[in-house]
């Protein structure tokens, strides 16, 4: 049976990957992708907690969906920045050729 530590567990890993990827890569892209675990293991522990927090609802046959929503207004908000900061990028290729984020010291005026 997977109960709720399972879940925390879970998340917690996809996070800490997340964070070192964060903190680790030089690459734009890889941070990027670093931020998106972050957000993943959040997603995971909304809807985790929601379905322990509430089992099967109040009554019988009610579902309670506020995790599932608060997730979804995450994965849109995930999908928002992620075009942003794509759109970060691709300018910052066109002026500089790379997508290090160190040659960014570079755009201080």
């Amino acid at each position: 049976m997977i109960s709720l530590q399972h879940y925390l567990v879970l998340a917690a890993v996809i996070f800490v990957c997340g964070l070192l990827t964060i903190l680790l890569k030089r690459n734009a892209i890889g941070i990027l992708i670093g931020v998106e675990l972050v957000l993943n293991a959040a997603n995971i522990n909304l809807v985790a907690l929601n379905r322990y927090a509430h089992g099967a609802g109040a009554t019988p046959g009610s579902i309670a969906l506020d995790g599932q929503v608060f997730a979804v207004f995450v994965i849109v908000l995930s999908a928002a920045e992620a075009a942003v900061a794509l759109a970060i990028f691709l300018n910052f290729y066109n002026n500089f050729a790379s997508i290090d984020v160190e040659r960014a010291k570079e755009l201080r005026g």
